[in-house]
């Protein structure tokens, strides 16, 4: 356990104590919360501004469930200057509480680094972050003890309460990097510092907000420019923009790769060799540098994308120490653990419902798209998609949701249901690439998509719902994966349940 007393939680985030605060109130770093419903006795409570709340509002429920200090800004959203907070509530303020969270972070990471022999692993990309760190933690978890993030907890937030779960025992500490802009995983990677860096590949999400994939690509490889020269860089061969990276960084490099796709060029690289798929999901045999063994994978994960993430799991995990064979073992026994990751549900009906709608963009639609024909391959299954917006695409958004729909009537899809205005260019699409009848259709909204799939879906259809998080389409896969019309309960859901978040 770590704890902090007040006096060096306000030294360590250059913040003060408000009058009457007792400078020995002790903070166990694993209780520090920013959802006020989460507060336990003896929590720390973060007081930060989110995008629809202030959470200074929820001081009061903070301390009510048990919270013994709150961390909170001098300036409000509402721009009112406070020199304490309101109420009879110890704090210590700061001027801004994510940055707060950080420093705290950063202090938790140097302490266990003096305890014990921490290794630190950081993965981005544009896809496959949150699969591949769950796939990691599965592997070096009988290793020694393992702390890897809550669902896709990767920001700047995030990242600090990952950290905050970790102790002096923490043997591997797996940190998820998302970025919006550029400099965001240059700001995670001096929080923690990783040994370890994982680079999945450069895709066009959140292009709206960088501009361009190039500023995409500068921004991802931060993580390795962050590397020390006795770190090790993971890098995959097969995306070019992260292969470029290996000019970007100080520690050794090896790469992962598909070596069906193409040789690598180089010994030290991990690779799958004949890559194929039995019912959605994949298969290859693993090869790992200087072995001539190959080790048979047959993953639990549904679909063929999930190769890249397999791969550098498993290269993340060799370079972290582990074996090769139990490194192939775990990947064998492991399915997806984060929600609405491709989960898949078995309804009593014979529907196979594919909740994919946490994230999207138009790689990863792509994938899903062609996971979903290969289920239904040879017409024996009619096979829906459901797809709706893809956000943060700025200025080409248009073009990729058309381009989507067009993908949808090549793969002949059988039915393409496409929810929401921001999505309707899918539609257009597909109808301009020859989708006839009703084999592709435009709703406005959840409520009316869920009354269609109520009124049409039939035993032994499968139906894949993709879109970004915001679109709702995830929630409207939990909706359809119940049994209506009075069919048994017994439904099977891959994935447990996930954390959510409230400022």
């Amino acid at each position: 356990m770590i704890e902090f007393s007040a006096a060096q939680v306000a030294t360590l985030c250059n913040g003060r104590l408000s009058t009457g605060t007792d400078p020995d109130i002790r903070i166990d770093v694993a209780k520090i919360v920013t959802d006020s419903r989460e507060s336990v006795p003896g929590s720390l409570y973060v007081a930060k501004a989110g995008e629809h709340a202030d959470g200074h509002d929820f001081i009061p429920a903070a301390f009510a469930g048990g919270a013994v200090l709150v961390l909170a800004e001098r300036s409000l959203t509402t721009g009112r200057r406070v020199d304490h907070v309101q109420g009879p509530y110890p704090a210590v303020i700061v001027e801004d509480a994510i940055l707060a969270m950080g420093a705290l972070a950063a202090e938790v990471v140097r302490v266990i680094r003096s305890h014990s022999p921490l290794t630190v692993i950081g993965i981005t990309g544009s896809a496959g972050k949150t699969t591949t760190k769950d796939l990691l933690a599965g592997i070096l978890g009988p290793l020694g003890p393992t702390v890897a993030p809550v669902g896709s907890y990767n920001g700047e937030v995030g990242v600090p309460l990952t950290v905050f779960g970790a102790d002096e025992a923490t043997r591997y500490l797996i940190i998820e990097m998302g970025a919006t802009k550029i400099g965001h995983i240059s700001y995670l990677s001096g929080l923690v510092k990783p040994d370890i860096g994982v680079v999945l590949c450069v895709g066009s999400a959140h292009a709206g907000e960088f501009g361009s994939i190039e500023n995409i690509a500068e921004a991802k490889g931060e993580l390795v420019q962050a590397l020390p020269a006795n770190g090790t860089a993971i890098l995959n061969f097969d995306d070019s923009r992260v292969r470029a990276m290996a000019a970007r960084t100080a520690a050794p490099i090896t790469y992962f790769s598909s070596a069906d796709a193409q040789g690598t060029g180089t010994a030290n690289t991990v690779q799958a060799r004949n890559v194929r798929t039995t019912d959605g999901q994949p298969e290859f045999e693993l090869t790992f540098p200087g072995e001539t063994l190959a080790h048979p994978v047959h993953s639990r994960l549904l679909g063929l994308h999930h190769v890249t993430n397999l791969l550098a799991a498993a290269t993340a995990a060799y370079a972290a120490g582990a074996d090769p064979a139990q490194i192939a073992a775990s990947l064998n026994t492991q399915g997806a653990v984060s929600r609405y990751r491709m989960e898949r549900t078995e309804r009593a009906d014979g529907v196979t419902v594919i909740n994919d709608a946490y994230n999207a963009n138009p790689e990863s639609m792509r994938a899903a798209l062609r996971t979903l024909a290969e289920l239904g391959a040879g017409g024996t299954r009619r096979t829906w998609a459901v797809l709706g917006e893809m956000r943060e695409l700025g200025e080409t958004s248009i073009l990729e949701h058309d381009a989507v729909g067009r993908v949808a009537v090549r793969l002949n899809i059988s039915r393409l249901v496409v929810v929401g205005t921001p999505a309707r260019a899918m539609h257009v699409g597909a109808v301009m690439e020859g989708s006839w009848g009703d084999e592709s259709v435009f709703v406005l909204d959840t409520e009316a998509a869920f009354e269609l799939l109520e009124r049409e879906l039939a035993p032994g259809d499968v139906v894949l719902l993709k879109s970004s998080r915001d679109a709702g389409l995830r929630l409207l896969g939990d909706r359809i994966t119940l049994p209506s019309k009075g069919l048994p309960q017994n439904i099977h859901i891959d994935n447990p349940g996930e954390r959510t978040q409230q400022p």
